[in-house]
């Protein structure tokens, strides 16, 4: 019961945190040897019931102390729900040219948010799927801990 009651506690709390015109967030944990392989794909439905509004979409990357690049090669591949697909890839900058990590630290875990693209229009309503790929070099890409999608609205 204490776990249970623990867990909604640091739910609730984050669910506060979230700004108010967030419209989607999902982070999936990619492996607990704290690697990233090119193989390992990662997939999220994103529901889309306004396409007269404009939206921002970031990617979350969370990763720990040691992480030894500077960016995080990702591609990702956006299938819209009549099956268009567009691909694009990104550099996640991680690391300052001095070596310091970019983002919110916990301990030795690091959070940072990447802007892919902003005031996206879509041009259809329904599930769009988005798959994440990692399309470093190095493969797989240590000390990688967890890949997300985050979708705002742009309040004008």
């Amino acid at each position: 019961m204490k776990k249970l009651f623990a867990t909604l506690s640091i739910l609730a709390s984050l669910l506060a945190c979230q700004p108010k015109n967030r419209v989607y967030t999902e982070h999936q944990e990619l492996s607990p040897n704290l690697e990233w392989l090119q193989e390992d794909v990662r997939e999220f439905k994103v529901p889309i019931e306004d396409n007269n509004m404009a939206y921002n979409m970031s990617l979350s990357f969370r990763y720990a102390n040691g992480y030894p690049y500077q960016i995080a090669n990702v591609k990702v591949t956006e299938t819209s729900p009549s099956g268009k697909e567009t691909v694009t890839e990104h550099e996640l900058k991680v690391r300052e040219a001095n070596g310091d990590y970019i983002g919110e630290v916990g301990f030795d875990i690091w959070d940072s948010e990447h802007l892919i693209e902003s005031n996206k229009n879509y041009q259809e309503t329904g599930i769009y799927t988005y798959l994440i790929e990692q399309n470093s070099a190095v493969d797989p890409l240590n000390y990688a801990m967890e890949i997300g999608v985050i979708l705002d609205k742009v309040i004008k």
